[in-house]
């Protein structure tokens, strides 16, 4: 994969996370890219890196990674309208028993109360229109913003399991 300076991007790099031997307490990793789809897959990547990174297990990552690439594909098809002076940025802030991800795109935003149903029976064989459906269903928690500076962001959280299976208590 190409950035948009040229350069070719390793994935195999990405797996070197692999190699850290517990998770990350706390700490967060910020990154920014031009409205094209073409990220996606790097996108999905450091999703699933940083899920690793962040304790999760293959599930955790692969929901975690599915959910920021949904609203990754939002944030660039309909909120900056794959106009590639627009930026979308994607953070990740570790916490002790939870990963908090923001999506921000410099769109106008939306009303959630006038999106169509994705269960209602006239949309099931419709092929888009889950994404936020699929966010709400595999993220512990997930809302919507303005942003003072304009533009618009979905803020994800997803609770690190403790090893009993239960979810982690907030400290």
């Amino acid at each position: 994969m190409t950035n948009s300076w040229g350069r070719d991007y390793d994935t195999a790099t990405l797996g070197r996370a692999r190699k850290i031997s517990g998770p990350i307490l706390s700490g967060e990793l910020d990154i920014s890219f031009g409205s094209s789809l073409d990220y996606l897959e790097l996108v999905q990547d450091v999703s699933e890196s940083v899920g690793r990174l962040a304790g999760f297990d293959d599930d955790g990552q692969y929901w975690i990674s599915l959910s920021v690439r949904e609203s990754v594909t939002n944030a660039i098809l309909h909120g900056n309208k794959q106009d590639l002076a627009k930026k979308v940025a994607l953070s990740f802030h570790f916490e002790k028993h939870r990963l908090v991800i923001c999506v921000a795109d410099e769109g106008r935003g939306f009303d959630e109360s006038i999106l169509p149903d994705p269960l209602d029976p006239s949309n099931l064989l419709k092929p888009s229109g889950r994404g936020i459906f699929y966010v709400r269903s595999f993220m512990d928690e997930v809302s919507y913003r303005n942003l003072p500076r304009g533009g618009w962001e979905v803020r994800m959280e997803k609770k690190l399991k403790s090893n009993q299976g239960e979810q982690a208590d907030d400290d």
